[in-house]
């Protein structure tokens, strides 16, 4: 257990995590910092957090361990802020959804990778953002990956999988050059589909969301996400992205070649297959 920690970024993630811990009794005290006091006075209000601060120093002040929760872009800020206040044996997480460019900008930072700053990422969220929608079981049963730098120190490692585990999640520890290609095809692509569909359409035919079914919102329901937070997911990486909307494309042209050409066995065949492994995931 754990006898006090800071969350920079009390909002649907950081908040989520913070409501867990104490839903676990992981935490003795829970202090969240960030420019908006009117969103940490609702958290401490929410009792997703024990107290706030907006001067860091004060909200650093003898803390074990330190989760920043927001944008990917903003950590080169937070890290040369938070850097003077950071002692030897305080931990650095965070649950940025690049990992590559949170440890380049560590090093950039501290001039070399704190073996105390171990970079995880929940593979968990909403479309809904904010501390109104901080969940204490959004983690359940939802994978945290964990990309720790060679030169990690094992007990952080283990001390932060920890605090996962408690709030219900499965680790899963990986490089970050391997977390970035795999959430680049499995999370981020799907996100830039929905986003460019959404564009699609309402630059095509703006009326034609008043005649979509209940598939066409399923599909698109992840448009609905934080614009913020995506954009700097795709600069963050883009040439895992950029690979993996080529690669799409690709799967795009053949299909249109199958319709184009009347190849109805062939078109029946990818849309089986894809039926098969989709039904046999969502079994597993």
């Amino acid at each position: 257990m754990m006898n006090k920690i800071c969350i920079i970024g009390v909002g649907l993630i950081g908040g989520s995590f913070a409501a867990g811990l104490k839903q676990a009794n992981k935490v003795n005290t829970i202090v969240g910092f960030g420019r908006d006091e009117k969103n940490l006075a609702k958290a401490k209000e929410l009792k997703v957090i024990d107290e706030y601060s907006l001067d860091i120093a004060q909200a650093l002040k003898d803390v074990d361990l330190v989760l920043i929760a927001t944008p990917v872009n903003s950590f080169k800020a937070i890290l040369e802020m938070i850097k003077p206040h950071v002692n030897e044996q305080m931990i650095i997480t965070d649950v940025g959804s690049t990992k590559g460019s949170v440890i380049q900008i560590a090093k950039q930072v501290f001039g070399h990778m704190p073996e105390h700053f171990i970079p995880a990422h929940p593979i968990a969220g909403k479309e809904q953002s904010g501390i109104e929608a901080a969940d204490a079981s959004l983690f359940n049963h939802r994978r945290v990956i964990i990309t720790p730098d060679k030169n990690a120190n094992t007990q952080s490692v283990v001390a932060v999988s920890d605090l996962w585990e408690s709030v219900g999640a499965k680790i899963e520890i990986m490089n970050e050059t391997k977390h970035d290609d795999l959430l680049a095809m499995t999370s981020h692509l799907p996100h830039m589909l929905a986003f460019s569909l959404m564009d699609y359409l309402i630059s095509s035919n703006p009326q034609a969301c008043n005649y979509a079914a209940g598939g066409f919102k399923d599909f698109s329901r992840i448009a609905s996400s934080d614009a913020i937070m995506w954009r700097d997911i795709c600069i963050n990486n883009p040439d895992q992205i950029i690979k993996h909307i080529e690669g799409y494309q690709k799967s795009l042209d053949k299909i249109a070649n199958l319709i184009k050409t009347q190849q109805s066995e062939a078109l029946e065949q990818v849309f089986h297959e894809a039926k098969s492994a989709r039904d046999s995931w969502l079994k597993d």
